[in-house]
């Protein structure tokens, strides 16, 4: 790169939780700029998520938390051309991609679930990957067996 890199902007906290990695979350799922409406999805889901907890010692942020660390990956593959040939290469991934891309995931699934409303879509999807189920987590496994079936490539690491 020739300019140096940009600095990290520091998040505000959520009004509710008082928690950074909450307006994270929102942010990624908002769309067109509407902040308000991604906040009202995301406490309406937490509030679903509140109401159908099997668990009575958590709460639901400490469901969804434990749901985001779950749907996180630790190694991901990365393409490299090596003499013509292009490998996939298993690397270890940067914390903060980490989170990222559990929480790309996380939102991503939850769209493509079939309920009526994205708050309920959301709710029910971090509530499966809470238990270690749902096509989030299914995502990671995948990604993980990906990254172990191409362990031989790692030698190739840049």
């Amino acid at each position: 790169m020739r300019k140096r890199q940009a600095k990290k902007r520091p998040l505000l906290p959520d009004p509710k939780f008082n928690d950074q990695l909450v307006t994270r979350f929102v942010n990624m799922m908002m769309w067109d700029g509407k902040k308000s409406v991604a906040f009202k999805i995301f406490y309406d889901s937490i509030a679903i998520v509140e109401d159908k907890k099997q668990d009575e010692e958590k709460t639901a942020l400490e469901i969804w938390k434990d749901a985001l660390s779950n749907v996180m990956p630790h190694v991901e593959v990365r393409s490299r051309r090596v003499g013509g040939a292009t490998f996939q290469i298993p690397m270890q991934i940067r914390p903060d991609r980490k989170v990222s891309t559990a929480m790309k995931w996380l939102i991503s699934f939850a769209r493509k679930r079939n309920e009526k409303t994205m708050a309920a879509k959301l709710a029910a999807e971090i509530l499966a990957a809470a238990k270690e189920e749902g096509a989030a987590v299914k995502k990671r496994v995948d990604t993980h067996k990906m990254a172990e079936a191409n362990k031989a490539f790692s030698h190739f690491r840049f």
